[in-house]
């Protein structure tokens, strides 16, 4: 009996949370999926944290007006949004919209030039700040209105922009990293279930949430990760990953400071040259670091485009410590010593910035030269026209003539800067070769044969005057001598095609005369009859043309032709001269003749 009334509660009990459920449903947000799609749509692909911005605002505008929950019209009254005013998923929505944008504005603020500024910086950290509030209501809603696993990703969303403001305002380590964690915890959980999309959605979150974890765990000091380390943790991309990309470049930036204290001097060609400017000495070590990667053991396994934009900031770097230099001789007054030192530091930056300047047209050059020997493909890769590469080529031959200029302009030269402008020197020699040779094939592909063989030939005499030269050198780059061998078998062999393609085509001009004379008719050359849709709409006959031709496609004559058209008839108007008119003298007005009169005309 008594197990018959414990069986009825707990039937009642079910049938109680039945009728729960279906009053107050629970809803289902996929957090993750929907934020990652909303943001790789609308900006954050490309790292456009204002046109999230602005999507986010828009997006709450609609939700607004579509829900009614708006905050009067004339004077803004905030509206509560409390648990019993949740009624549908898109109320839910709304809450994440707002911690979005919050944490977009603040992400704007952040990706500025020149960093945020202390006004700016107080927004920041104040934008963050409502990000959380917002986050922590959206994890509060979801955990009375949404399932199980919406709850846990609004948990885990709420942690993780808890660990963002501590991450920014660089205090309470040990709580940003139990919050980084907490959020890794619940998405490396979560990315055990679910559909394939979800799983590598949470694994690519648990991967971005993994430098933050690893930096707060060196700051708190739990870590043996070295400063300079963290450098190949921030190659990672992602959304999540831009904070700390910034942070990281702060850090950086204060080790270069620090290692910037005991670089007193800089090398260059024997000489050494004190610094005395702080700026210049961060500038010149930021720019040797990203020189560092640029030519080390793994240079060849970073991609071209990465390399280009490591040159920039190379390039960017040089010329903040030229500035600074610069700003520096300005200010020198009469000292003569120290202005000669600035001027020979400001002599060695800008030859080095001459080097990397050649380094990154070679690059250039390349992959233009990979392009050049390529086929269009079915993706309509665009090919390398050999005016491109004489192009790249005249700028290369100025940048080797100006850096040689430039260390030869000296008085006192050491053997060193001999060596270094007879270097170049050689080096300009090349590039005048390789560019006469691409001249050469850019009069070759316009069939003129006669100006192709003649550039061929000296492009072959320039390249072996150079490779006797760089021969006679000390130490001879044995690639480079390879290439010019190979450049001279090249100048040769086109040399002997054009002599063969002009001697061909000077035989085939009498032929063409006597075809083309024995083809004169008094008519005129008759062209070919082009046929045009227009003209044939009962045949099926296509006239648009194969895809991998570029023939125009035949729809209409345009202009159209001229067409006769009649013209109005002569009309002789023969019986104008037999028509008697009638008389109108009577209703013709008559002159007054008198004294009066001619006072009143």
């Amino acid at each position: 009996m008594a197990k018959r009334n414990e069986a009825s509660v707990m039937e009642i009990d079910d049938n109680k949370s039945a009728a729960v459920d279906q009053i107050n449903p629970k809803f289902s947000i996929n957090v993750l999926q929907l934020l990652k799609s909303a943001q790789m749509q609308h900006g954050l692909r490309h790292r456009d944290y204002t046109r999230y911005r602005r999507y986010c605002t828009a997006r709450l505008r609609r939700l607004y007006k579509s829900l009614k929950f708006t905050h009067g019209r004339g004077r803004f009254t905030r509206r509560a949004l409390t648990q019993t005013i949740v009624t549908e998923v898109r109320f839910l929505h709304m809450v994440l919209y707002m911690a979005e944008r919050a944490w977009s504005h603040a992400m704007e603020k952040r990706q500025l030039p020149d960093g945020p500024n202390g006004r700016q910086r107080i927004y920041l950290l104040g934008r963050l700040r409502k990000a959380v509030k917002w986050a922590i209501l959206f994890s509060q809603l979801c955990a009375v209105k949404g399932d199980s696993r919406t709850s846990l990703e609004a948990e885990a969303y709420a942690s993780y922009m808890k660990g963002t403001l501590l991450f920014e305002q660089d205090k309470n380590w040990e709580t940003a990293l139990m919050n980084f964690k907490n959020a890794r915890a619940v998405y490396e959980e979560l990315g055990k279930y679910g559909d394939i999309e979800n799983q590598v959605l949470c694994r690519e979150r648990v991967e971005e949430l993994e430098p933050s974890i690893r930096y707060c765990l060196h700051k708190v000091g739990e870590s043996s990760l070295q400063t300079s380390e963290l450098l190949d943790i921030g190659k990672m991309e992602g959304p999540a990953l831009d904070l700390f990309k910034a942070k990281l470049e702060a850090v950086m930036a204060e080790a270069r400071s620090q290692q910037a204290a005991s670089m007193t001097e800089f090398h260059w060609l024997g000489h050494r040259f004190p610094i005395s400017n702080a700026k210049t000495r961060v500038s010149i070590l930021k720019a040797q670091e990203l020189e560092k990667d640029l030519h080390g053991s793994a240079a060849d396994l970073v991609p071209a485009e990465k390399k280009l934009a490591m040159f920039d900031k190379i390039f960017s770097a040089y010329h903040d410590a030229r500035s600074c230099i610069r700003n520096d001789l300005a200010t020198a007054g009469n000292a003569e010593n120290v202005k000669d030192d600035l001027n020979g530091l400001d002599k060695a930056v800008s030859a080095v910035l001459g080097q990397r300047t050649i380094e990154r047209n070679l690059l250039l050059v390349t992959i233009a030269k990979s392009k050049f020997t390529k086929h269009r493909d079915d993706k309509g890769e665009k090919i390398t026209k050999p005016e491109e590469l004489v192009r790249l080529y005249d700028l290369l031959i100025q940048n080797a003539t100006d850096l040689s200029d430039l260390v030869s302009s000296g008085r006192d030269k050491n053997p060193e800067e001999v060596m270094f402008a007879e270097e170049y020197a050689l080096k300009g020699l090349i590039f005048r070769a390789e560019r006469c040779f691409y001249l050469a094939k850019s009069y070759s592909s316009a069939s003129k044969r006669m100006e192709a063989y003649v550039l061929f030939c000296h492009a072959r005499s320039v390249a072996d005057t150079a490779l006797q030269k760089l021969q006679m050198t000390n130490n001879p780059d044995k690639t480079l001598i390879m290439d010019l061998k190979v450049l001279s078998d090249k100048c040769r062999s086109n040399s002997c095609i054009e002599h063969a393609a002009g001697i061909m085509e000077e035989e085939r001009i009498p032929e063409k005369l006597s075809k083309g004379v024995s083809t004169i008719s008094l008519t005129g050359h008759e062209k070919k009859e082009e046929k045009f849709l227009l003209e044939m709409l009962d045949v099926y006959e296509s006239a648009v043309g194969n895809l991998n031709t570029k023939a125009v496609p035949h729809i209409e004559r345009f202009p159209p032709p001229f067409q006769a058209v009649p013209c109005n008839p002569i009309v002789l108007d023969i019986a104008y001269n037999s028509i008697e008119f009638p008389s109108f003298e009577n209703r013709m007005k008559k002159d007054k003749k008198g004294i009066f009169s001619r006072l009143w005309r």
